[in-house]
């Protein structure tokens, strides 16, 4: 069992009769300090300059739905930087087979083999940023001004003005009588324009933190007839599923629950000046002590058609350790529900039945 500042964070495990999904994991999102760099590397898909090899590599993706599936045939890694200008993304992708079919910009590139970038700035879960690349360089970037399941809706003709990428394959693309090492992406990311929608200064201060993930998604395929096909399953006649790897895992098939990204923090040392530990918030424990209510709700929602104003109803524990205030205030209408904790000091932590998290100091 996690513990975090002292509280319990269990994993939340109840459905709806499958009609409101949930993370069957621990909450336990991965972290990562993003260091400054004076070398703003050359976006040519190969992580050699020395900025690269002094940037820590995040822990190898494991599967979406978390460490108790199968370890990943194939390794991936990323990194990161940061300067006055841009944010930088680098990636590791091992394959034996590099293959890719498309070339039109904003095409579903997860149809094809791909890495994919999404960066929420505020933490709140509304109005993030994705992005996704196949091996064959294609882009497919978009704005998400809620989840999916709040409702979206996805800005697919939005495109991050001075966005940057490369892609570097170690062998031969599209060719199947060989073996490949893999491939390397390399995007470089305006702060001017993830400021936009980001709600919080761009370049980050000094300690701040963004909610960051990264996704592969890989199909089983082979090279027949001079081309690589996905594989299909004779039961269906459909390509077999896709399998996700992911550097902080969803605990389900959906990158689309923020909550479960990764913690970003932004460093204002160049690496090679000396290390910063990561600082933990007891704002965020509290987010997802709220976050298991809005589970609750959904799922209460989903089979009685309204929210629920007694907590008792829902499969919601109180947090052991340190006190946050338990338990929240809430706040039902017809249609609507809120939640706030308050923390030592007074800060205020709140949820709605959009899904949004939102913080008053």
């Amino acid at each position: 069992m996690l513990t975090l500042f002292g509280i319990c964070l269990g994993g939340f495990t109840s459905r709806a009769d499958g009609q409101f999904p949930v993370p069957r994991i621990e909450w336990s999102p991965r972290e990562y300090i993003c260091y400054r760099t004076q070398e703003a590397p050359a976006i040519d898909g190969r992580l050699t300059e020395s900025c690269w090899i002094a940037a820590r590599w995040t822990e190898d993706f494991i599967d979406i739905e978390g460490p108790s599936r199968p370890t990943p045939r194939f390794r991936t890694r990323a990194r990161m930087r940061g300067d006055d200008t841009h944010v930088y993304v680098g990636a590791e992708i091992e394959e034996p087979h590099v293959w890719g079919t498309l070339t039109d910009r904003d095409a579903v590139i997860f149809h094809d083999n791909d890495f994919e970038v999404f960066i929420d700035a505020d933490g709140d879960t509304h109005t993030y940023y994705e992005l996704e690349i196949n091996a064959l360089g294609t882009e497919w970037d978009l704005l998400l001004v809620k989840p999916y399941r709040d409702g979206g809706p996805a800005v697919h003709a939005w495109d991050i003005p001075g966005l940057r990428t490369a892609v570097f394959v170690e062998g031969t693309l599209n060719h199947g009588t060989d073996r490949d090492r893999g491939w390397s992406v390399e995007i470089a990311f305006p702060w001017e324009a993830l400021r936009e929608c980001a709600g919080r200064p761009a370049p980050p201060l000094p300690g701040d933190q963004w909610r960051v993930n990264f996704s592969r998604v890989e199909w089983q395929a082979a090279f027949r007839a001079m081309a690589y096909m996905k594989l299909t399953d004779p039961e269906t006649g459909k390509p077999y599923p896709e399998d996700n790897w992911v550097w902080s895992p969803q605990g389900l098939i959906n990158m689309h629950y923020p909550e479960m990204w990764g913690f970003v923090q932004f460093s204002s040392r160049e690496v090679r000046s000396g290390t910063e530990r990561f600082a933990p918030r007891l704002a965020d424990t509290a987010a997802w002590a709220l976050r298991r209510i809005y589970y609750g709700q959904r799922v209460f929602h989903a089979k009685h058609g309204r929210y629920s104003a007694d907590l008792s109803r829902l499969p919601v524990a109180a947090p052991s350790g340190p006190r946050i205030g338990w338990p929240p205030t809430l706040a039902i209408t017809p249609t609507q529900f809120e939640a706030c904790l308050t923390l030592p000091g007074g800060e205020r932590v709140h949820i709605a039945q959009d899904g949004r998290t939102w913080t008053y100091r």
